[in-house]
């Protein structure tokens, strides 16, 4: 058990069955339009990028905390930390929508390159190795990388202020992962 944060296919993002978030994306779509901007009616994931993001969100967030506190603003906190769903889109107000998700009342919809933005940010205030970071698409990947040890061996080989704290090093990396593989596969990702 425990939280993870998944990608979702075509099927599950407009599918009405369980698990499946048509709410949602029909929600997005009409906050899309009423922005004048088109629909998100495209959703490719697994079946095109031949993989899937699963990671699960298990660390302590104290010290991913307290880091973006130092080096975020309010807003920018709220824009990387309060989504319930990432979608590859540019959305520079996030949408919040009366829709309950996995884990709260309502749903929080961010965009991609957004919080792309701000994790590139925080990786590079952290020196971050992401050319040794599995950069995801299969089961767990990077939670397997810095809880199985290999994170631990790599502090010794590429030593820096991300070997400090690996939990904060965690978020660091699942944010800016995230988001990138978003905006490669063009899918959604939830909290589930």
């Amino acid at each position: 058990m425990g939280v993870y944060l998944v990608s979702v296919d075509e099927r599950e993002w407009f599918g009405e069955d369980e698990g499946g978030h048509a709410d949602v994306a029909s929600g997005l779509n009409e906050e899309l339009r009423r922005r004048g901007l088109p629909p998100y009616e495209t959703v490719s994931g697994a079946a095109v990028g031949g993989g899937w993001f699963e990671e699960k969100v298990s660390p302590s967030m104290q010290g991913f905390a307290a880091f973006c506190e130092a080096h975020l603003t309010e807003a920018e906190r709220d824009t990387l930390l309060g989504w319930t769903v990432l979608v590859p889109l540019c959305l520079e107000e996030r949408v919040l929508l009366p829709v309950g998700s996995a884990y709260w009342d309502e749903t929080v919809i961010a965009g991609a390159p957004q919080i792309l933005a701000l994790a590139e940010r925080l990786a590079g205030i952290l020196d971050l190795p992401l050319d040794v970071i599995p950069a995801t698409g299969g089961n767990l990947e990077l939670t397997a990388w810095f809880l199985d040890g290999e994170a631990v061996r790599a502090t010794a080989a590429r030593p820096g202020p991300w070997s400090a704290d690996l939990d904060t090093a965690f978020y660091a990396a699942l944010y800016l992962r995230a988001a990138q593989y978003s905006l490669r596969y063009g899918c959604p990702l939830v909290y589930s």
